[in-house]
């Protein structure tokens, strides 16, 4: 009987130390890091009377932080072909997507942005139209609000005519 009860505590025991060093061995590997989520690719879109290049100061700061960067480089021939040019930059980019428009890049964002890859848009000093809002409208409210009365002497004949 205590052969059989030194066995059974032998192999209780072996158990326990084999599952202990198990343990301690998985334990004492490098904690496995996890894998940060991918980051968004962004595309840059120009404003008008300007180009890609235009972002040139803004892509070394980004990418510096880890983002891939595309710098769209639209014809301004048409906000169609804007937006077709934008589009095309989209459907080449796997994963998430954020759009930044300057000036006129913000209605082209806008117009190009309903894919579902696109997580966000920004709008840096840009045209930010509602759902079928044209520039037209946008530029006669902004006009609208420049009819306010200007400070005597400090008002400025070509903003207050309505030429920005």
């Amino acid at each position: 009987m205590k052969r059989q009860r030194l066995h059974y505590l032998g192999s209780v025991a072996l158990i326990f130390t084999l599952l202990s060093g198990a343990y301690l061995a998985d334990t004492s590997k490098p904690a496995q890091t996890q894998k940060e989520p991918e980051k968004p690719t962004i595309i840059l879109v120009h404003g008008a009377f300007a180009d890609g290049s235009s972002w040139g100061k803004v892509i070394p700061l980004l990418q510096k932080k880890g983002y891939k960067t595309i710098s769209v480089q639209n014809p301004l021939t048409s906000l169609g072909d804007d937006v077709a040019f934008t589009q095309r930059a989209i459907a080449e980019v796997t994963g998430d997507i954020i759009l930044v428009g300057h000036s006129w890049g913000g209605v082209v964002i806008t117009e190009a942005g309903n894919s579902e890859k696109v997580k966000a848009l920004v709008y840096v000093a840009a045209y930010a139209p509602d759902a079928d809002q044209s520039i037209e409208s946008i530029s006669k409210d902004a006009h609208e609000v420049r009819k306010v009365p200007g400070v005597p002497g400090l008002s400025d004949p070509l903003i207050t005519e309505g030429f920005i």
